[in-house]
């Protein structure tokens, strides 16, 4: 199979064994390189990595579309914090070296990205290895509806995510960044799995609805991403045991993290100047709402430096009609635009 489409993500995932960190930031390079390229150094793969990349290429494709999903998901979730996702390779490198809140969220939507272009491509019939989910079929329905269609087979996909995603970090599973960076993960998948919806269709004539099936379906992948970004707003800082075997929360009070939550143990730089040791960019030549007292206002996203107010003029094409036949006339508007960017 031509697994065009993956690109630089996975380059760094074979030439640095910093894991994750190049799969993500070089998801967005124009660099496309194809199944064999990204095959051909498998000895910089950890053993389960090297397998799907060997025998399941078609895998390895969906791995850097789930990347890239969550990429998007992750630029649209930030678009008006100070940390806006940038994907700049000096800041994104620095944040994921880092067990901080953002490098917990990109690790968690990666995974659950992964999670969810796999159980995509099963449902569409395009991995050779998966088929549509029957397992709901043996719950019991109230009656009124039964079974049927093609569920999404999110058992598979999850699979998927966790032997490609974890694999090399479990040869390390008793460093206390591999322990944080596998829970956040983890959280990531099941954001996509424990939020299966039922989905259903009605049979009969003239719109009637005297048989009606249904199957299992994912949930939107942005109510994945909305979900993530709650757990990022209350993510819980841990510390490692006293016997080096599990993570705790660093208050006592703080009750331990779940499968679900997000974990980190360094905190983060406020994101306000450009710092190149923290990865940060700063906020300077944003864009700000200066009316907004909230997340993207000019006062927080500025770090109260203040900002700059500029009017740009703008044309295009309005009060278009179609004559016959066949063209259409438009008239040119001209609009201002009052551009309010951080100083």
């Amino acid at each position: 199979m031509q697994v065009q489409g993956i690109v630089t993500c996975l380059y760094f995932v074979l030439m640095f064994p910093a894991d994750i960190i190049g799969l993500w930031w070089a998801v967005g390079s124009p660099l496309v390189m194809d199944s064999n390229s990204i095959c051909k150094k498998t000895k910089r793969l950890a053993g389960r990595q090297r397998t799907i990349c060997k025998r399941e290429p078609e895998i390895v494709a969906e791995v850097a579309k789930g990347a890239k999903l969550a990429l998007l998901e992750c630029k649209f979730q930030f678009r008006n914090r100070r940390w806006n996702c940038s994907t700049a390779r000096r800041s994104i490198n620095r944040i994921l070296r880092r067990n901080i809140r953002e490098s917990a969220f990109v690790y968690a939507s990666t995974a659950a990205g992964v999670v969810y272009t796999v159980t995509q491509a099963c449902s569409l019939g395009t991995l050779p290895k998966c088929t549509c989910d029957h397992n709901a079929r043996d719950v019991s329905t109230d009656g009124e509806w039964e079974w049927g269609g093609c569920g999404d087979n999110v058992d598979y996909g999850y699979r998927k995510s966790r032997e490609f995603m974890d694999a090399r970090k479990r040869k390390r599973r008793g460093d206390f960044t591999t322990k944080i960076q596998l829970h956040n993960n983890e959280a990531g998948r099941t954001g996509v799995k424990n939020f299966m919806r039922r989905e259903c269709k009605c049979h009969g004539l003239s719109g009637s609805c005297t048989l009606k099936t249904c199957w299992k379906k994912m949930p939107p992948f942005r109510e994945v991403g909305n979900r993530l970004k709650e757990r990022f707003d209350g993510a819980i800082r841990v510390i490692i045991s006293n016997d080096g075997k599990n993570i705790i929360p660093e208050g006592l009070t703080i009750k331990p993290p779940s499968r679900h939550d997000l974990v980190y143990s360094d905190p983060s730089p406020d994101f306000c100047k450009k710092n190149k040791k923290v990865g940060s960019l700063g906020t300077r030549g944003r864009e700000c709402e200066p009316d907004s007292m909230g997340v993207g206002g000019c006062d927080l996203l500025c770090c109260n430096r203040g900002y700059s107010r500029t009017s740009v003029t703008m044309k295009e094409n309005c009060k278009c009609r179609f004559l016959w036949c066949c063209e259409v006339i438009c008239e040119t508007c001209v609009s201002t635009k009052i551009l309010n960017k951080c100083l």
